[in-house]
């Protein structure tokens, strides 16, 4: 790395997920890269912001990772599937970040949520950050989609307090149509999870006419309310705020005519994973 880097990178803090990011690491050399994912010391994020109240109890700070190995058709950010789109951060320059807003998050009941792309790409930096944040005694909130879980050890899932995993439908054809990949790795984890009766919030995308068909929302309910250590699930409406991204990128975006879903049918879904025992929003 550079020694002037620091000098040069941009900043860290963005005033929203949805800001559009490239390029932040394209200088790194490819051997610096692939010694970042091996060792953890160094990581590539989109962003740190902070003021979330969607991503895990109380007031959140949330680091945004990029790399991510699903083309989900309705990502609100392509940006963030090309890693060295992200700004290269040492565990020590994300620990600082962090420690800005330790004292403020344990008075607003909030904490650190690892979120992305896929944050699991980054595993070792991830688990590192992690940790630093379980020594600092700052909540910890992992979002993925688990398809990469197994990465972490037993011990490493102790220092990570609640795990938002992101099931995207049940059904395998349908699972990769929308994905690109199986939903096995994501279903086995949610096992794991349970099995260590660790804590998840399970996040389910409502998209009319895609992961809205009642017999998967309902196969999705059971499996969750099975597993014993669910505590909540959010329904998220799918909505077009990442859409700009597309046509700036050049991407084609598959959705541009997709409306968001009704609150009926929000509702409608809610009422399916409540019918099952699972508290839901």
């Amino acid at each position: 790395m550079p020694e002037d880097r620091a000098a040069v990178q941009p900043s860290l803090e963005a005033k929203s997920p949805y800001e559009l990011r490239v390029g932040l690491g394209k200088g790194v050399p490819e051997t610096d890269v692939r010694s970042a994912l091996a060792s953890g010391d160094m990581g590539f994020l989109h962003s740190f912001t902070t003021g979330s109240t969607l991503d895990g109890p109380g007031v959140r700070v949330v680091a945004w990772t990029t790399g991510c190995m699903w083309r989900c058709l309705y990502c609100h950010n392509p940006d963030t599937w090309t890693l060295t789109n992200g700004v290269p951060v040492s565990v020590a320059e994300a620990t600082e970040e962090l420690r800005k807003y330790r004292h403020s998050l344990k008075i607003m009941s909030g904490g650190l949520t690892i979120s992305g792309g896929e944050p699991l790409v980054q595993h070792r930096f991830v688990a590192k950050l992690f940790r630093t944040a379980h020594e600092m005694k700052v909540h910890t909130a992992l979002d993925t989609n688990g398809y990469y879980g197994d990465r972490l050890s037993d011990a490493e899932l102790e220092w990570i307090d609640l795990v938002l995993l992101d099931i995207k439908t049940w059904d395998l054809e349908r699972h990769r149509k929308l994905t690109g990949m199986d939903n096995g790795p994501t279903l086995e984890f949610a096992r794991r999870l349970a099995a260590r009766r660790r804590p998840i919030w399970l996040r389910f995308v409502l998209v009319p006419d895609l992961t809205d068909a009642p017999e998967d929302i309902a196969q999705i309910a059971r499996f969750a309310a099975g597993l014993g250590n669910v505590e909540r699930v959010d329904v998220l409406p799918f909505h077009q705020m990442g859409r700009y991204k597309y046509e700036r990128l050049g991407i084609a975006y598959a959705l541009k005519d997709t409306l968001p879903p009704s609150a009926e049918a929000v509702e409608r879904a809610c009422a399916q994973f409540r019918a099952a025992g699972l508290t839901a929003y």
